[in-house]
């Protein structure tokens, strides 16, 4: 009996990091995309500065 109640308490922990790292990998994630974002505003207003624009959209 308290051998299965430490196997369940440790199943419990292990689930509880699962998840802890899963979060912390959707932040970066999250946090990779919003940074591409940033870089192609950027690189669109770079584009349009330098009047690149309409070569490349034919």
């Amino acid at each position: 009996m308290e051998e299965e109640k430490m196997n369940l308490r440790l199943d419990a922990n292990v689930q509880k990091l699962e998840a802890e790292r899963l979060r912390k990998g959707k932040a970066k994630a999250e946090e990779d995309l919003d940074s591409l974002k940033i870089d192609y505003k950027k690189l669109r207003s770079s584009i349009r500065t330098a009047g690149l624009g309409k070569t490349l959209e034919q």
